[in-house]
């Protein structure tokens, strides 16, 4: 029994040490194995090239123009309104019409007025009757020159007062100042108004104006008697104006010069007070870098584009200038014959190889 013991652990033993001598051999082929497998650390996959349609900058004519917004306003513009108190006596006109410069419109009582003016007018023929006796009676040297002035100077204070009540007359009537369209009436006949009290309002149609404002940038580029154009909703056509008169001063709250155009309006289709779309020529380029708007990046503190070189995307900072329906000047960061990128620009970065897959010509501005 004790021999049979003896041999079974030295049977037990080999076998652990075959086992030991086999274990390094196993981790090994493992371990190679898995090496095969696995890539080389530090050693990427090469990326697959990204797609993109690219187009070549070919420069082209543009007229450089200036989008803004602006505000329609009368040609001339006012408040009607009485320049005393009275009670209406008389309405002449009829609301949404036109009138002529000086035309009565509205009428306040004035028949204190008109016996004063009476009175006066009986005054005065006293007074110039007994300045006219005067004056035979200083030629013939019965009277005095003293005397003379006196009936004379009566006149004039006569006279005076006349003027001074059809002034007041005048106030108890509100004339048309200038030809034009009334608007809503706000009184009745009978009414008592007072100087504070609008009547109606008065506009001139037949040409407008329109203020609007570009960036101070533009500033000095802008010029009276240049054209623009102008679009208002719900018509459909276009109005052309010209600039009348710029304000000489930069709004620093907007960094905007505010500027004035006139407008045509004979067949009275602009009402004032209307939001315009308006267009500011400023002149012709004839050799001008335009790309597609959706080719410029956006950024924090710049504007890029993709340009591709050797079939490598390449980022460069531009500076736009003109931004025209789909397209935008490029003043600096691109030349003739540079390939940009025009789509999948959000997909590609600098340094990336690219294919393209569709190219195009640049085409000029309008």
């Amino acid at each position: 029994m004790k021999r049979a013991f003896k041999y079974t652990l030295l049977a037990t033993a080999a076998l652990v040490g075959l086992g030991g001598l086999a274990v390094p051999k196993i981790l090994s082929g493992t371990a190679t194995a898995a090496a095969a497998e696995k890539p080389h650390e530090g050693k990427r996959p090469a990326a697959a090239a990204a797609a993109v349609s690219v187009e070549t900058v070919k420069p082209a004519p543009l007229i450089e123009t200036i989008a803004s917004t602006g505000t329609l306003r009368a040609d001339e513009g006012v408040e009607l309104q009485a320049e005393t108190n009275g009670r209406i006596v008389a309405i002449s006109f009829t609301e949404g019409a036109h009138v002529r410069k000086g035309d009565l419109l509205v009428k306040l009582n004035d028949a204190d007025l008109v016996a004063t003016r009476a009175r006066a007018g009986y005054r005065k023929e006293l007074a110039s009757l007994k300045e006219r006796r005067f004056a035979q009676l200083l030629k013939q040297g019965v009277a005095r020159q003293e005397e003379y002035d006196t009936a004379l100077n009566d006149l004039h204070v006569q006279e005076a007062e006349i003027a001074l009540t059809d002034a007041q007359i005048g106030k108890t009537e509100v004339r048309a100042p200038f030809d034009g369209v009334v608007g809503l009436r706000y009184v009745s006949e009978g009414a008592y108004v007072t100087a504070a009290t609008r009547v109606a309002t008065l506009q001139r149609l037949d040409r407008l104006k329109v203020d609007f404002s570009v960036p101070e940038k533009y500033a000095t580029r802008v010029r009276v008697g240049a054209p623009i154009q102008l679009v208002v909703a719900g018509v459909d056509r276009r109005f052309d104006g010209a600039i009348y008169a710029i304000d000489p001063r930069i709004d620093s709250a907007t960094r905007t010069v505010l500027i004035r155009a006139a407008c045509p309006n004979k067949e009275a289709k602009l009402f004032p007070g209307a939001f315009a779309s308006v267009s500011l020529t400023l002149g012709e380029i004839d050799n001008a870098v335009l790309v597609p708007a959706i080719a410029v990046v956006p950024g924090l503190n710049a504007k890029t584009v993709f340009v591709v070189e050797d079939g490598v995307a390449q980022q460069r900072t531009v500076v736009t200038g003109t931004r025209l329906e789909d397209r935008v000047q490029i003043l600096a960061g691109l030349q003739a014959g540079d390939v940009v990128v025009t789509s999948g620009v959000l997909q590609i970065s600098a340094g990336q190889r690219v294919r393209t897959i569709g190219t195009a010509q640049s085409a000029g501005g309008t």
